[in-house]
């Protein structure tokens, strides 16, 4: 698992050169947001279809929400009951909030649990995320951002639900279901072209997020929750997964595959969502470098944990 950890490291780090370097004078954060935005409407949804039109959807499936659902609003709480003890400025609450609940379930997720238990665990990573994590981040996310950021309005459940319906992969994931519920086998040449698309996000999802990461110039204090923020996502997160997977049932590849789901660093896309309504976004997108960073070393002690 060393070498792929360190390939994925490589292409991260290349990411972050680009920022660093900006070739032909190209802004690193245009750059990465037509990067991410290539992958997010075509390239993530390719992949979607072609995984999960044939993945083995049941109990499993229901299995892996309620523990993703139940372990980001275990983040969320945990980052809820530090800030009633020790309150920070509203915006600054919020970007602690998402930090401390929303993993990338995806964007690492993904090339981890592939590298790890193979290309079958990948549906994982994408159940894991469209049924339980960005469900939740546009709409509890999304709320608190607006209540503690600026936007929040008495339409904002309606406004919500609006953007929900806006989020091309969850379309993907929807049609891939109803295409997977019928039996029908997807035709070769579909295939070929989705696997084309699909095999592009791993790369570009790693190269985005070298070029998303920033240090910026914080204080003490907003040290002290950054390191609050790893200890939840890195390990009382993936710990409450390890617990709950098993009271549920889960058993091998599906639960310590779950299990390192629940070990992911903070979500990239909360970036977007605290820019969006004036959180503290320093400080959310330091926590992403941070737990990025320090994920290099505690997920290799999570797979070993697992065995893998």
């Amino acid at each position: 698992m060393l070498p792929v950890l360190i390939q994925m490291a490589v292409l991260i780090a290349g990411g972050a050169v680009w920022r660093y370097l900006k070739p032909s004078g190209l802004d690193p954060d245009v750059v990465r947001r037509s990067l991410t935005s290539l992958v997010y409407y075509l390239l993530l949804p390719a992949l979607i279809l072609q995984v999960m039109w044939r993945a083995p959807v049941g109990v499993d499936s229901l299995r892996i929400a309620f523990v993703a659902a139940s372990t980001v609003l275990f983040g969320l709480t945990v980052a809820g009951l530090l800030l009633k003890l020790f309150p920070v400025p509203r915006p600054l609450a919020g970007a602690v909030l998402l930090a401390a609940g929303f993993p990338n379930a995806t964007y690492l997720g993904l090339p981890v649990l592939e590298a790890s238990f193979g290309p079958a665990a990948r549906s994982i990573a994408i159940q894991y995320d469209l049924l339980a994590c960005t469900l939740l981040l546009m709409t509890v996310g999304v709320y608190l951002a607006k209540r503690l950021g600026s936007g929040y309005s008495a339409g904002s459940v309606r406004l919500m639900l609006i953007d929900l319906f806006k989020i091309p992969p969850l379309w993907a994931m929807l049609l891939a279901l109803i295409l997977n519920f019928t039996g029908l086998e997807p035709p070769s040449l579909i295939d070929n072209i989705l696997g084309l698309l699909g095999a592009c996000v791993i790369p570009l999802m790693l190269l985005s997020l070298g070029m998303s990461l920033r240090w910026q110039t914080i204080d003490m204090r907003m040290r002290i929750w950054l390191s609050i923020i790893a200890f939840i996502q890195l390990l009382l997160c993936p710990a409450f997964a390890w617990y709950l997977g098993s009271m549920a049932g889960m058993r091998g590849e599906l639960f310590w595959a779950t299990v390192i789901e629940a070990a992911m660093p903070c979500m990239v896309l909360g970036v977007v969502i605290c820019d969006r309504y004036h959180l503290h976004t320093p400080l959310y997108a330091t926590a992403v470098t941070v737990t990025t960073i320090v994920s290099l070393v505690s997920l290799p002690l999570w797979l070993a944990f697992a065995g893998v």
